[in-house]
Parts: C-alpha cells; structure tokens; sequence
C-alpha cells in the first residue's frame, strides 16, 4: 500500500506545479496583454537615441596674428562675448587710407562739376562768336558786293575792292573757325558731363566705389574683433596667442547646449504611426531613470542613416542580406527641463513616442 500511495503522491506534486506554472505563465500573459493593450501599443521607444545641436563653427574672417584669445574649452559664453583678437594695427592703416581715398575722391568729383560749369560758359561764349563771326562775315560780303557792282563804273578803284575781297575772306575764315572752336568746346562738355551725369556728389560712382571701400576697411577692422555668434559652451578651442591664422582658419566651436535636441534612430517597422508633434518621453544616462525629460517630434529625416553615409551599402550584389534600417528622427526638448539638467552633445538617451493620438 505505502508503494502505491508514493507514486500518487508524486504525481500529485507534478500535478500541482504544473498547474501552479500554468497559472504563473497564464497571470505574466494576462499582464503583458494588458500591457500591449494600454502601453505598449500606444508608445515606440528605442535607445539608440543621442543628444544633439546645431553647432556654430567659430572661423576667421580676417587674416593676422591672435594678441588675445579671453576665453577657454567648457567656458560658457553669451552671444558678443569676445572669443579672440586679432592684430588690428594693419587694418587700421587700410581704415585711415580708405578715408583719405574718399576725402580726395570727393573733391576729385566737384572739380568734375566746376568743370561742367567752366566748359558750359565756354560753349556760350563760342555760340557768342559764332554770332558775332557770321554778322561780321554779313557784313564783309554786303561791303564786297556792294564795291564789286561799283567796279564796274569805274566809282570804285581796285585797290579798295581788292580790300574788300581780303576783308571776306578773312570774315569766312573766322566764322569757319568760331564755327570749330564751338565744336570742341561741345565735345568737351559732353565729356565733362558724362562723368556727372545723372548723380550728384555723393551719388558719384566714383565716391560711391571709394565709400564701399571704406566700409570694407571699417568691416575688416571690427573682424578683428572675434565675437561669439550664440550662447554655448566652447569647444575644440585650438588657438593661442601670437598664433598666426588666414582668413577662413577654424579657431572654435560654440555649442549651443540650451538648444540641444535629441535625434533617434528608430527602426523603420516603428516609424508607421509617427508624425511631428507627437508627445515624448525621454530619460538620461547621465541622469538616469528618476529624471525624465518631455519632448515633441519635430519631423522625420529625409533618408535612414546608411543612405546617406561616406560609403553607401551596395544592394545589388547576389549576397543580399536584408537589414532592418532605421532612420533618423528629431525631438524638440522641453527648454525649462533642459535648464534645470543640462545635456551635452552625443549623450544618450531612451525615447518613447506617444502614438495614441492620430
């Protein structure tokens, strides 16, 4: 009897924990539908997410050697803190010679003008001569034809006709070169006025090239003064003092941690019920699970990250793999949670995307 009972037993343990795991793996499915049901299906997450910002490249626009570099790697600065000087003593010279250009060119253009005004009176006066040249010319053929039909009679000696024909020839001769000097003096007023034509002083093309060089002079001269164009933390600061740089020459960059934002890389079978505006919920490594950060999405990028890289996958092989790809999607964070626990470039983060609402 104690044999049959032990086996009995023994199955009734079986028995037991069998129904015992039933229940268990029955009650963790039941949770983990409810958990689908009310949570998972609403919500993405991935993390492979990363904190980033538009980063503002600090460059020289300016050639020369830095006197002064204020400012160090991690300082935090506001936008118009100076980050570096460079040598102005030669842009001071271009300045003062840029002024002296424009002062002389602007007389240069009035002695345009009074020239204008000097050749106009010429022209009067050669119309003037002209006037009185062709009365004079009158006259002397009046005088000569008058003598000539006296000649004839014999009322008029032939000296005095003679006389006469000298005195039209030569009235000829001045009206033809009275008539010739008016010529040039037009000429030249017409090249006097097409250097004033159409623009007073300071409208002068002339004047108008010399003060856009010396606006250039006054612009190159405050570049040498480096200003920080955002508020950030600096970074990859690598100059120093007496260091020589060419226009263009990277010197730092600002970080503009205060707009960070987070880019996460969900994969594509995530991404169907995505759109911008959606509600995120974000955590920190750095901060960890008790701080959680609220974001928006912003969009989505225009392509997967391998679709874009240096050395794109060549699919068209016959050892096509397929792999699942992931694209790039951009959150907005929440800029009062950002100032109270600031972030830094490449961090990482775990998003979660709120798709419940349509």
């Amino acid at each position: 009897m104690s044999q049959e009972i032990a086996p009995a037993s023994a199955n009734d343990r079986r028995r037991r924990l069998f129904t015992v795991l039933a229940m268990v793996v029955g009650t963790v499915g039941v949770i983990w539908l409810i958990y689908w049901l009310f949570v998972g299906s609403k919500h993405v997450e991935t993390e492979d997410a990363y904190v980033q910002a538009s980063t503002a490249q600090v460059t020289a626009l300016v050639s020369g050697a830095l006197v002064s570099v204020p400012v160090h790697e991690t300082q935090v600065v506001k936008k118009g803190d100076v980050l570096a000087v460079i040598e102005p003593a030669d842009y001071r010279y271009a300045l003062a010679r840029a002024r002296a250009d424009l002062d002389q060119t602007e007389r240069r253009v009035r002695q345009y003008f009074a020239n204008d005004k000097a050749l106009a009176a010429q022209a009067e006066a050669r119309a003037s001569d002209i006037a009185r040249a062709q009365a004079e010319l009158r006259r002397a053929e009046v005088e000569y034809n008058r003598r000539k039909a006296l000649a004839g009679a014999g009322a008029v000696s032939g000296d005095e006709l003679t006389a006469a024909e000298t005195a039209l020839a030569s009235a000829r001769s001045a009206f033809a070169q009275a008539q010739a000097q008016a010529v040039a003096a037009g000429e030249q007023q017409k090249a006097a006025n097409s250097l004033i034509a159409g623009a007073g002083v300071s409208d002068n093309p002339e004047v108008a090239a010399a003060r856009a060089r010396l606006a250039q002079a006054e612009l190159d001269l405050g570049r040498t003064v480096v200003k920080a164009p955002v508020d950030g933390v600096v970074t990859g600061n690598s100059v120093e003092i007496g260091q020589k740089v060419a226009t263009g020459a990277p010197l730092m960059k600002i970080v503009p941690v205060q707009r960070a934002y987070v880019e996460a890389n969900f994969k594509e079978g995530q991404l169907r019920k995505v759109r911008p505006g959606q509600e995120v919920e974000l955590v920190s490594d750095i901060y960890g699970s008790k701080v959680k950060f609220h974001g928006k999405v912003v969009g989505l990028a225009g392509g997967t990250g391998a679709a874009f890289a240096l050395i794109p996958a060549q699919n068209a092989t016959g050892n096509w793999i397929k792999v699942v790809q992931r694209v790039p999607v951009r959150i907005a964070l929440d800029p009062k949670e950002l100032a109270d626990h600031p972030l830094r470039v490449g961090l990482s983060m775990k998003a979660a995307i709120d798709i419940s609402e349509k």
